[in-house]
């Protein structure tokens, strides 16, 4: 990077300084915690020769911030898959049940939405389906900050709740289901060939909540690819054309993934987990009665503050499932 020529091919100037702020990442946490074990190494050894109690006290907490760094570096480990440094779609469907699933899917919503703020990252609004007493039919959120991909995987499957139903007169308990489904969002980088012969593309009249038309015209659009029967639609924006651009870059993600999976399914040590994302086979369970207890049956950590977690806080049971799937979580 020092040479005279350096910027002579910028592009490939850039490239340079990527690969070099990417090892730098790995590089420069490593070289401090080297470096603050050595010295807590040698600290321990005076300690040996003449205890001191303030000091001793002292090494216990560098000993206790070495350990927490270590563990940062050992996640960090864990997204190291070809798409986990990616941006994200995220889109959730309740499941059968009608207002009690949709209320749930909007409570799911509300839920990825703070975990992503408090992140620092930004959540855009892709499409949007309100339920017709409450909740939502559907949502995609595209989520954009460091690594999103690679933390949200974590959250493929299907959630259940267990809850006393504000929709029942009875105050009956009810259990709900929603499905996450989370996409690599893919850039200019990632050439995906779509036939416009393969497409089917309805528009309709973008609606609001409670049936209000948004406008007058037929801005909304909904793309079918015939070959793999993926549907997805886009009503959010005012113009068609930006609609139906929205709509082709959800599909591309989609597709993406599609394509991913399939190599997923010829690696031998996902075998064992590919039900875990699977319809009717939860990978969490949130109770709010007559206990309150968030459960993750994939790695069994449990947490029992439910209101902390519906506020965003999923960060132990991302970090937990990455950890116990290691590598074959990295694939994305």
């Amino acid at each position: 990077m020092t040479v005279s020529s350096f910027w002579d091919d910028p592009e490939r100037a850039r490239g340079v300084i990527d690969e070099s702020n990417r090892l730098k990442r790995w590089v420069d946490p490593w070289t401090k915690l080297h470096k603050r074990a050595e010295d807590a190494t040698e600290l321990a050894g005076l300690l040996e020769l003449e205890p001191d109690e303030s000091m001793s006290a002292e090494l216990a907490l560098e000993a206790e911030g070495i350990e927490k760094g270590l563990d940062a570096l050992e996640l960090q480990t864990m997204l190291q898959g070809e798409d986990d440094h990616r941006d994200a779609i995220l889109t959730i469907h309740p499941g059968a049940g009608g207002t009690e699933s949709q209320d749930w899917a909007e409570m799911l919503e509300r839920m990825y939405t703070r975990w992503a703020e408090r992140r620092g990252a930004t959540v855009h609004m892709l499409d949007r389906q309100p339920g017709e007493e409450a909740g939502i039919k559907s949502v995609a959120l595209e989520i954009t900050g460091d690594h999103i991909y690679g933390y949200l995987k974590a959250e493929k499957g299907v959630h259940r709740l267990v809850r006393i139903s504000p929709f029942d007169a009875q105050s009956r308990r009810h259990t709900s289901f929603a499905s996450v489904f989370v996409y690599p969002l893919v850039d200019d980088e990632i050439e995906i060939e779509i036939d416009e012969g393969d497409l089917r593309i309805d528009t309709y009249r973008a609606s609001g909540a409670v049936g209000q038309h948004v406008n007058k015209s037929d801005s909304a659009i909904r793309i079918t690819h015939l070959p793999t029967n993926i549907v997805v639609q886009c009503q959010n924006e005012r113009s068609q054309h930006k609609n139906r651009a929205t709509a082709m870059k959800m599909l591309k993600a989609a597709l993406y993934q599609r394509a991913q999976d399939e190599k997923e399914k010829e690696r031998e040590a996902l075998e064992a987990t590919k039900t875990e994302i699977g319809w009717g086979n939860q990978i969490r369970s949130y109770v709010f009665h007559p206990y309150t207890m968030v459960n993750d049956h994939r790695t069994e950590m449990k947490v029992s503050d439910v209101h902390a977690v519906m506020d965003g806080k999923l960060d132990e049971f991302i970090e937990a499932f990455l950890k116990a799937h290691g590598g074959a979580a990295t694939h994305g």
